[in-house]
Order: C-alpha cells, then structure tokens, then sequence
C-alpha cells in the first residue's frame, strides 16, 4: 500500500480515506476497529467518513465526470488493464489482505484474486462493445440512431465476504462505462475499499473518478441515496438493507440494483451420481464457510438416494480442516463475527426441537463453527426459511422431482439452484420452472463469471451484473435523429 494511505498508532496501521485522489483523516478523527476474524484481535483501523467527507467524494466523482465521462474506449480499456496489472504484481499482499480481514480460506483469497484479474481483462475487453443501433424510420431521409452514454456519479455499497471480487465487480463496471464511482466498503472490511483505491491510484486513474469513504452504513448510505448528483446505486447485501435502500433510492427517483440474500436449492435426482453429489454439495455449502450467498443452503434429495447420500455427505464433512485460514489444508475459517455463530446455534436447536437430526458438527469454538449437516428439515423450522450465512446446510427427503422443485420454490429469495441428474430433458423442464434467476444443471450452485447476467428474482435482487448486461444498467439510452434534406410538413 501507499504509505500515505495510512500511519501507525500504538503499532496499529490506520487507513485513511480516498477522496480526489488523495488519501485524508476523517474530519471528526473518528476510527473503527477491524478485527481478524480467527484470531478477534485489533490488525488495523479505518478512519470513518462523516457527512463532510461523503460530500466531498460526491463532489470529486462529479467533477471527474468531465473529463472521465467523455473519455475514449481506448482510455478506459487501457486503465482496466493496468490496474489488472497490479492486481497481478500484487496478489501475496491481496490474498493476506482477504485472510487477516475476512477470514478467507488461502484457496478461497487465491480464487477471488483469480476472478478479479478475469474481471479487469474482462470489462476491459467490453468497453467497446457499448453500442447503440439504428432504426428505420417512417419519414423519407430521416436517420435514427440511438447511443448509451454514462449515467455520471455511481455509487456501490459493498458486503464483506468477497469484498475485493464485490467491490471491484461495481467499480470497474461503472468506469468501463465512463461514470464516476464512490464506494462505501463493508463496515466489517474496510481495507479491502482502500486496497482497490490504492490499486487504481497506481493504474494512474484520474483524479476523483474512484473515491472510497467507509463509515457509518446508516450515515454513508443515507447521504449517497439522498444526493441528487448519485445517479446510480449498486449494492450487494442483506435483503433487509436491500429493501430499505430500494424504498429510498425510489423515493428520490434513482437507479438501482441489488443483489441480496439466497437460500439456494441443490437438487439431486435418483439418477444423480452419488460421490459428485456429495462433491458438489460439500463445495457448495461450505466455501468461504457457508457465507456466501449463493450456497446450498438446502440439498433436496429423491428417496432413493437419501439415506446414502446423507451419510456419505455427512462423513465428507466431516473431513473438512476447520482453523487458520493462512493454512493451505483448511477449508472452513471463522465466521466474520462472533454473534453469526450464536445465531447459527439458534436455528439448529429449534431445528432439532421440531425433529431434525444433526448428523455432523453443531458447535463452535470462538468464531469457528463445525461444518454441519441436518436432515428431516421440514418447513416448520426456522432453518427451512432462513439465511444462516454459516456452514450449516439442511438435506430434505422428497419422493419426486415435482416435490423437489415444490420445496426449492417454497422460499422468498431466488438467487441461484442447481439441479443434478442424467435426465437433461427433466433438468431443463426444471430448470425453466425454478424460481431463480441463475440454474446450474450439474454443477454447484456458487457459479460466476465477469460477463454474465448474475442477479436473483424475488427477494435475492433486482437487476443484473455482468458484461452487456452492466452497461444497459449504467448507461442512459438516448434517442437521436438526422432530417437528411427538408421534410415537408404540410402547413
């Protein structure tokens, strides 16, 4: 990092914001703590934006806005692909970053990397496919042609549990497009927003096109939807936060798109090979510790198969290395705070009072929660409905494919399901019928790539992230026509 970016107080690093391309102290000196989920001690601290500083971003990101806004393909595609660059240079201080900040597993840290280097290259490659078309026209020797242009100032709340893949998916969308960006970092992980801006500042981006203000979500939130100048909010989080920003964000008349909470289905059909499926489900629902919102929450398995797959599922996760997440071997970490296990420790005794079993795990120690499975999850249970956002996941008998689809249906979010089976017409009957916005036939439900349509239906989100399907979102569409010669008006 910049050594401007932070000083050291009573050994501590503390991290300032980025604002206009240079890093400041919050005006009010007010700091937050950022704790190392493995081991709940103090590694750093985040100076917090207050209303002064948010203003200021805004008023940065607008006045780039000039200059970015109207830049070439060229510029802009240039810009991605250096701050690639330095992404590549820099990997062994951004997979440390991942560990000691959010408790990713080496291999997850290494993933994420890996992602956003495609994701650079990626968006990079697309700034020059932002088109417009050309229309046929009733009137003689009239031209129509329709061209996107940036939306201006985009602001983008990310979460904590891939917070360099979440946060640099909206920034680097929203410059392909020629807007400006301010970023509001998760509370929980703060230096990954520093680390990005840091990383842009090295790929030369001009002044004020990216700004990062971490602070109070409540206070940095409300500021960023209420301004006029923010044409744009893009957010990844809970459906709870998801909901109060899309009441606000439509009270003042400004886009937006959410990506929000999951309980994501895993169907296996009795013709399902038995040891991929415990593969698949394994992978699926402890990555990143459960605690990511695509998981396989819920497997839902046709009778023949259950009580084997139960038990084998149950005998793999038990294998899992749970520990210190520097450790290449592990598979699950910490969770990123103490209360997500007590809450955990909450669904899985009123599962249990109701009649489920645990068939492995159950407990925790400190932030670390055991990998753990149930079966005889009926809707009756908490666990049934919602998000644990740990590694816990339900196994749930059905007698057909019908029922499965009934009870992968039975949920108010729609994020991501997958379906495993050698039937493909039976997969793609279901998959059409899956109230989810993205279906994986053979395969786990945690898939993503830089230039799909990624995003849920009902309460998982609203809108799309992803290649074209980003620009149509962060682009204004405008209508222009050419009156080649008079057109004769009649009067």
């Amino acid at each position: 990092m910049d050594p401007r970016s932070y000083e050291i107080i009573d050994g501590v690093k503390v991290y300032k914001l980025f604002i206009d391309g240079e890093w400041i102290a919050s005006s009010r000196n007010a700091l937050a703590d950022s704790i190392n989920p493995a081991t709940g001690k103090v590694f750093a601290r985040t100076h917090q934006a207050g209303a002064e500083e948010v203003v200021r971003a805004i008023d940065a990101a607008e006045a780039a806005n000039a200059t970015w806004g109207n830049s070439t393909a060229s510029e802009r595609e240039k810009a991605l692909l250096r701050a690639c660059d330095v992404v590549t240079a820099r990997t062994a201080e951004i997979r440390d970053m991942l560990i000691d900040e959010c408790g990713s597993v080496f291999n997850k840290a290494m993933w994420e990397i890996d992602y956003v280097t495609d994701l650079l290259r990626s968006t990079a490659g697309d700034v020059r496919q932002v088109a417009g078309e050309t229309m046929p026209m009733t009137m003689p020797g009239q031209l129509s042609i329709s061209v996107r242009r940036p939306l201006g100032v985009v602001a983008g709340i990310a979460p904590f549990n891939s917070p360099f893949l979440l946060s640099m998916k909206k920034v680097a969308f929203a410059l392909a497009a020629g807007n400006t960006f301010v970023l509001k970092p998760s509370e929980e992980t703060p230096i990954s927003g520093a680390l990005i801006a840091d990383i842009f500042a090295e790929a030369e981006l001009p002044r004020g096109a990216l700004n990062v203000v971490p602070g109070i979500p409540d206070e940095v939130g409300r500021l960023l939807i209420s301004d006029p100048r923010v044409k744009f909010i893009t957010f990844t989080g809970s459906t709870r936060t998801g909901r109060y920003l899309a009441v606000q964000a439509a009270t003042h008349l400004k886009k937006f798109t959410l990506e929000m909470g999951g309980k994501s289905p895993l169907i296996v059909l009795r013709d399902a090979d038995l040891d991929y499926a415990v593969d698949v489900a394994t992978f699926g629902a402890f990555l990143h510790q459960g605690q990511v919102c695509m998981a396989s929450s819920k497997v839902i398995v046709e009778e023949p198969l259950y009580e084997d797959f139960c038990a084998r599922f149950a005998a793999k996760a038990a294998t899992l290395k749970v520990g210190d997440p520097h450790d290449t071997r592990t598979f699950v970490g910490p969770l990123i705070r103490q209360s997500q296990c007590e809450f955990i420790k909450g669904q899985l005794d009123d599962a249990r009072d109701k009649g489920a079993s645990i068939l492995t795990g159950g407990d925790y120690s400190e932030r670390f929660f055991q990998p753990t499975v149930l079966r005889d999850v009926n809707r009756d249970m908490r666990i049934y409905h919602e998000e644990s956002f740990g590694p816990v996941v339900s196994v749930i008998k059905v007698p057909n494919s019908e029922d499965a689809l009934t009870i992968a249906n039975d949920t108010k979010y729609g994020l991501s399901a997958a379906v495993l089976t050698n039937d493909m017409q039976k997969a793609m009957d279901l998959s059409l019928r899956l109230e989810s916005g993205m279906v994986h036939i053979n395969d786990t439900t945690i898939s993503d790539e830089p230039h799909v349509p990624f995003g849920g239906v009902k309460e998982s989100g609203f809108g799309r992230e992803g290649g074209k399907h980003s620009w149509q979102e962060l682009t204004e569409q405008k209508w222009i026509t050419v009156q080649l010669g008079q057109r004769q008006f009649g009067v």
